[in-house]
C-alpha cells in the first residue's frame, strides 16, 4: 500500500487518498517465463508499473569450469548457454580456438559448418515464432511447425549422436563425415520444409487478431536498442541493419549471397516477422552451400592438425603416429600458443562471442562468454512498463530470452 495524495480545506478533515499496488511473481516457473527466471511486477490492476527482474537460479559457473579444462573439452559447455540452437555456440568455440591456433580450415569444411548452423538458426526462429503464435492463443501452428524443429534434430543425431546439447564437431573441423543418410535427411527437410513454413506463415502474418496483440507490444526504439547493446534480430526489428555474418564475415560467409531484414517499429511484430525472414535466407543460404560443397573433394571433414584434433579411435588402435598424438591431445602436451582473442558469431538470439586469454597453458587462462540474451534481458523491464500483463508475456517470448544464457 502506497500513500499518494493528502487534500485539506479550511474546516474540512483531512482526507487521504490511498492508492493500491498488487505485486506479482512473474516466474521462476517455467510456463510463465519461458525459463527458470523472475519479474517482480508491481500492478496497478492489469498495468505494470514497474518490473524487477532477477536471474541465478541455474547458475553454473561455465567460464571458471572452462578454465579448468583443456580446450577440446569446453565445447560440451556451450551446449548450455543458447540450447535451442547449440551447434552455433559449439562451432563460435572452435573457431575462437582456431583463431587462436592459427588453423585455417579447407573451404568444404566452412560450408558445412555453414548448413549446421544455419539449420540451427532456423530451429532457433521455430522455437520462438511458434512460442510467440501459442502465447497468443494460437496452438496449431505451435504444434504443427514444431515436427519440423525434430526434423532438424535428426539430422543432428545422425551426424554427431546428440539432438539438443549436441556437442557437434571439433576444433578443425569434424569428428567424422557426414554420412549418407545425414546428407538425404538434410534433402528431405529441404524439400518439406518450405511448404509448411509458407502455411504457418498464412497462418499468422496477416492475421487480425495476431496482428493486434503484437503490433505496438514492447517496442524499443533503434537508439534504445543500441544503448542497451542489442543484437541479433532485436536490434534489427528496431531498424538497425547489423548482422555479424555480414559484417564480420567467419566461415566464407562473405561468399554468400542473402539479405539481412530488418524493422522499423522494434515492437513484437517486427520481431517476429524479422526471424520470418531469415527462416527464408536461411533456406537460401543452406541450397548455396550445398552447392559449393559439391565442388570440393568428398572426403575432407577437417583441417589437417593433429596435434589439435584427436585422431579418429580406430587409427589410434592401428597407427603409432595416431597414438601418439592422442596421447598429447588427452594429456595436455600439445603446446598451446600464448595469446588474446575474441571471436564472435551470429547466434539465434544475437552475436555470441568469446573473449580468450592464453598465458600457454592446457587450459585458458580466462575465457569470457558474450551471451546476447544477458544483455538485451536488461531492457525487458522498461519494455513493460504501462502494458498490460498479457503483453509482458508476448514481449519477453519475442525477445527469445533463454535462461541458459542469462546464468552462465
Amino acid at each position: 500500500m502506497e500513500q499518494t495524495k493528502n487534500t485539506s480545506a479550511p474546516g474540512d478533515i483531512t482526507v487521504q487518498e490511498e492508492k493500491k499496488y498488487s505485486y506479482l511473481n512473474l516466474g521462476p516457473t517455467h510456463p510463465a517465463t519461458h525459463g527458470i527466471f523472475q519479474n517482480v511486477l508491481k500492478m496497478d490492476g492489469e498495468i505494470i508499473m514497474d518490473a524487477t527482474p532477477t536471474i541465478g537460479y541455474i547458475h553454473r559457473a561455465f567460464e571458471k569450469l572452462a578454465e579448468r579444462r583443456p580446450f577440446y573439452q569446453i565445447t560440451p559447455i556451450t551446449d548450455r548457454l543458447n540450447y535451442c540452437s547449440s551447434p552455433i555456440n559449439n562451432m563460435g568455440w572452435h573457431m575462437t580456438a582456431e583463431k587462436l591456433f592459427k588453423i585455417e580450415l579447407p573451404k568444404r569444411v566452412q560450408y558445412m559448418r555453414i548448413v549446421i548452423m544455419e539449420l540451427s538458426r532456423i530451429a532457433d526462429h521455430i522455437i520462438c515464432n511458434t512460442i510467440i503464435g501459442q502465447d497468443v492463443g494460437a496452438t496449431t501452428g505451435f504444434l504443427y511447425l514444431f515436427q519440423y524443429r525434430e526434423r532438424i534434430y535428426e539430422i543432428f543425431e545422425e551426424i554427431c549422436g546428440a539432438r539438443l546439447t549436441t556437442n557437434i564437431g571439433r576444433i578443425g573441423g569434424f569428428e567424422r563425415n557426414f554420412s549418407d543418410k545425414a546428407w538425404d535427411k538434410i534433402y528431405k527437410f529441404l524439400e518439406d520444409f518450405p511448404i509448411a513454413f509458407k502455411e504457418f506463415s498464412s497462418l499468422l502474418e496477416r492475421n487480425r487478431i495476431f496482428m493486434d496483440r503484437t503490433i505496438n507490444c514492447g517496442p524499443i526504439s533503434a537508439e534504445m536498442a543500441l544503448s542497451y547493446s542489442f543484437s541479433g534480430p532485436n536490434l534489427r526489428a528496431a531498424g538497425v541493419d547489423y548482422d555479424v555474418r555480414a559484417m564480420n564475415p567467419y566461415s566464407s560467409y562473405e561468399e554468400f549471397d542473402f539479405i539481412v531484414p530488418v524493422g522499423t517499429q522494434g515492437d513484437t511484430y517486427d520481431r517476429f516477422m524479422v526471424r520470418q525472414q531469415e527462416m527464408h535466407q536461411s533456406l537460401s543460404i543452406i541450397h548455396q552451400a550445398i552447392e559449393k560443397i559439391k565442388k570440393e573433394p568428398a572426403d575432407i571433414f577437417r583441417a589437417d592438425v593433429p596435434e589439435f584434433v584427436l585422431p579418429p579411435k580406430e587409427e589410434v588402435y592401428n597407427n603409432m603416429e595416431a597414438l601418439i598424438y592422442h596421447f598429447k591431445n588427452i594429456m595436455g602436451e600439445t603446446e598451446i600458443p600464448k595469446g588474446e582473442v575474441y571471436h564472435s558469431v551470429e547466434g539465434g538470439n544475437g552475436e555470441l562471442g568469446f573473449y580468450l586469454i592464453s598465458d600457454g597453458g592446457r587450459t585458458p587462462y580466462r575465457l569470457h562468454f558474450r551471451r546476447p540474451c544477458f544483455i538485451f534481458y536488461q531492457a525487458y523491464p522498461e519494455m513493460i512498463k504501462g502494458t498490460m500483463l498479457s503483453d509482458a508475456i508476448i514481449t519477453m517470448s519475442s525477445m527469445n530470452v533463454i535462461a541458459g544464457e542469462l546464468d552462465a
